[in-house]
């Protein structure tokens, strides 16, 4: 195990009714004047809004409002928030919604203070400084709730880009796992396939002797395996919701990743499909990682074969390893079609003429210099060869 920091504050109140104290929380952690940063259509027709601003009203907490943040939140709208935070003297930005809403939050939260443009963050830049944040999460997926990580797509040349950041860690985020009951079935099940996809990424490492954080990696990708389908089958399970939001922060706030190198190519992979064809992020990893872990695979067979015995029951055919890898493999793109996520660059509405152009902003775009890097680096023609296995 390596060497590591770990710094992880936020605090979680969780269970039914908790965003009627989302007023509280902000009163808590210093806010005198919030922004609220939300989607649209579902947090108003719920009543969930009303509720959140009802809460700041009962504290004397006044507010400005922000909507609008769609799926692969863009940077059109983080700069319209910056200037309102600072035209409205903002100290604190609450997220009422999912990855995007929270995703986008975070980037206006930083770029408040800031000088310059928000999006030097998102080109490599460290964020050290932001406003406090809150969230009150409504799908479980991105983990942005727990972690310091923002994602954003940027409207001119449609770069799809992360920064990270314990700044824009959230002060608080609310967790009511009855909030995701009215979600539809898609929604719910790419919400699934993101969660796997972050415990997979950390799974996938170059380091030896990380037994812990591979043992709890495990242990939430059969919480996922079994939760599923369940919630996929009653909507309104709200036991299965739980532990799949719970599941879904701990996922990606980094206590499985400590001390272990990570991979990250099947999200960046990905994330040049959901800028080009604004699909689902979850769908789109859907199909992104059985064809990355199908062409990493003998990179360390073993590592493949290990997660394919201890979470999807595969026999470990010592004689060839690479026959329980390709199991694991198959058991997890079996698992996901099962709920409902596409198996194919057709089914996700990819096209294959558009491989060379995904390749080139993938590897070259926003200031890369021909490869990208992870549990294997991978150059053009490698991404070539990924993106040509999901046809």
């Amino acid at each position: 195990m390596n060497n590591f920091n770990f710094y992880s504050p936020t605090f979680f109140a969780f269970g039914k009714d908790t965003e009627n104290d989302a007023g509280k929380l902000v009163r808590r952690f210093g806010g005198s004047k919030v922004l609220i940063h939300y989607g649209g259509g579902s947090v108003i027709r719920s009543g969930l809004l009303d509720r959140v601003k009802a809460s700041l009203d009962s504290e004397s907490i006044p507010y400005v409002l922000l909507g609008g943040v769609k799926p692969n939140p863009r940077s059109g709208l983080v700069y319209e928030g910056i200037e309102l935070c600072k035209k409205e003297n903002v100290d604190f930005v609450l997220a009422v919604g999912g990855g995007s809403s929270i995703d986008s939050a975070k980037a206006i939260a930083a770029g408040a203070v800031y000088d310059g443009d928000f999006w030097d963050f998102y080109s490599g830049k460290y964020i050290e400084n932001a406003l406090p944040i809150g969230t009150v999460l409504t799908i479980s997926a991105a983990g942005s709730e727990g972690s310091p990580d923002s994602v954003i797509t940027k409207e001119e040349g449609m770069f799809k880009r992360g920064a990270t950041g314990d700044a824009i860690r959230p002060k608080f985020s609310i967790l009511n796992p009855a909030l995701t009951q009215t979600l539809p079935q898609y929604q719910t099940a790419c919400g699934i396939t993101d969660i796997m996809a972050h415990l997979y990424e950390r799974y996938l490492t170059n380091t030896t002797e990380v037994e812990a954080t591979d043992r709890m990696i495990e242990a939430h990708l059969l919480t996922m395996i079994h939760e599923g389908p369940r919630v996929i089958a009653d909507p309104n399970n709200y036991a299965a919701r739980a532990n799949i939001m719970w599941a879904g922060m701990m996922a990606h706030n980094n206590s499985c990743g400590v001390g272990r190198s990570q991979d990250w190519n099947s999200h960046n992979i990905e994330h040049e499909l959901s800028a080009l064809y604004d699909c689902a992020h979850g769908a789109g990893l859907a199909v992104t990682m059985p064809a990355v872990f199908t062409y990493v695979m003998n990179h360390d067979v073993m590592r493949f074969a290990q997660i394919a015995v201890r979470v999807w029951g595969c026999q470990m055919d010592f004689a060839c390893p690479e026959n329980t890898a390709k199991a694991g493999i198959e058991a997890l793109r079996s698992f996901l079609i099962s709920i409902g996520m596409p198996k194919n660059f057709a089914e996700l509405g990819a096209k294959e003429e558009d491989i060379d152009k995904l390749v080139d902003v993938l590897c070259n775009g926003n200031g890369r210099n021909g490869s990208i890097s992870g549990f294997v680096t991978l150059d053009e023609n490698d991404c070539r060869n990924i993106y040509k296995l999901m046809v």
